[in-house]
């Protein structure tokens, strides 16, 4: 058994981040992950065209703050620029091809016991541990509904974790489900590449500039939520004015507040409004409720053929698939069973990172949190 004090599953900016905390403390610890590179979501599973859409001030990680003179915007490659930087600089070693099959807390010996699936080599290792902390993300696999009859659609089907470009999709009938950001935007990017496209949106939804979201961003540092909430739904509406004339409402509370109440993100618009508003994007207002080979009947009973179907319908987390202890910190659906801004604390040692849907703000107001509370436990037991 291979012994560490803090054993983190997952090398994306979560458990990067916790690791430089944790060098920083000269705290003996390693990161196991699964795939051939850290950040592997942004390496493999981002679409061409993506940009951070929260100013760079809002994402940088522990200890190493964007420049003031760089981008506002980071562009993806400018991201991974920014993450193999902060690993040289902080001598970060993830373990690669490192699947954890199980993590189970023992507690007579009081540890950790986490049994590992080397792929390179092919063998099983056993990892133990003080403290285990989850940072596999909220974003571990795409998540498709079981719609009736999808699995005999006669056209192309893909979640967006695997979506790139709308390349080969021109002069097709594309439709998009899912009116999120990620939706949002690969509409405009299938649009831009000729595909005729549709996207359902049955919700309510907010709509911003991404500098309205950063004023308001700013605003919540000095001033209560629903004061920022009110300025930036006012700049909003001036901008893009009553959208539900498009097939776009506008919810009752707040983005701010839904986002800390519910871990759902406002739309940050890159032209998908425009588009919409001038027909070269349609907006279907129902949900579907079935498919017939080509054909997708919603459930206004409209009908219309599609080529391909993206469904841009969230991820799950597959924590709770390895962590047979996961009650400690974890709900059923493998996320923070605490409520906010103590979700990422669990018992026996356990802490997960990154999963309370804050983006990467988040990521490092969590590992700053979990590296102080592991410091300070260490502290009490010497």
């Amino acid at each position: 058994m291979k012994e560490f004090t803090v054993v983190i599953v997952g090398g994306g900016p979560s458990g990067l981040a916790i690791s430089a905390l944790l060098t920083q403390n000269s705290i003996s610890h390693t990161i196991l992950e699964k795939e051939d590179c850290n950040a592997s979501l942004w390496r493999k599973n981002a679409y061409d065209r993506l940009n951070l859409h929260l100013a760079s001030e809002f994402c940088s990680l522990p200890l190493m703050p964007h420049p003031p003179s760089g981008p506002t915007y980071l562009t993806k490659d400018q991201f991974l620029q920014y993450i193999d930087k902060y690993v040289n600089h902080f001598d970060l070693k993830p373990r690669y091809y490192c699947v954890v099959e199980s993590a189970k807390y023992n507690e007579v010996k009081n540890k950790w016991v986490v049994e590992v699936k080397n792929t390179l080599e092919g063998i099983l290792e056993v990892y133990g541990a003080k403290f285990l902390v989850i940072a596999s993300g909220e974003n571990s696999e795409g998540f498709i509904p079981n719609v009736h009859g999808l699995g005999k659609f006669e056209g192309d089907v893909v979640h967006s974790k695997y979506y790139k470009s709308g390349s080969k999709y021109k002069s097709k009938d594309v439709l998009v489900v899912g009116c999120g950001n990620s939706g949002m935007e690969i509409a405009y990017d299938l649009q831009n590449w000729g595909a005729n496209t549709s996207i359902v949106i049955r919700n309510p939804l907010h709509v911003f500039t991404r500098n309205m979201i950063r004023i308001g961003m700013r605003l919540v540092q000095h001033f209560p939520v629903y004061i920022a909430d009110t300025i930036i739904t006012i700049l909003a509406k001036l901008k893009y004015g009553d959208l539900s004339k498009y097939g776009i409402y506008r919810p009752k509370d707040g983005p701010l507040y839904l986002k800390n109440i519910t871990g759902k993100s406002a739309v940050i618009d890159v032209g998908t409004i425009e588009k919409i508003k001038e027909g070269s994007i349609k907006v279907v207002p129902s949900g579907i409720k079935k498919i017939e080979k080509k054909n997708v009947i919603f459930e206004n009973n409209m009908e219309k053929e599609f080529d391909a179907i993206v469904f841009a319908t969230d991820y799950k987390s597959v924590a709770n698939e390895w962590l047979k202890d996961y009650k400690y910190a974890l709900n059923e659906k493998g996320f923070p069973k605490n409520p906010f801004p103590k979700h990422w604390k669990g018992d026996h040692g356990l802490y997960c990172a990154g999963l309370a849907r804050k983006g990467l703000f988040g990521v490092k107001k969590d590992a700053e949190a979990i590296a102080e509370d592991i410091n300070q436990t260490l502290k009490l037991i010497k």
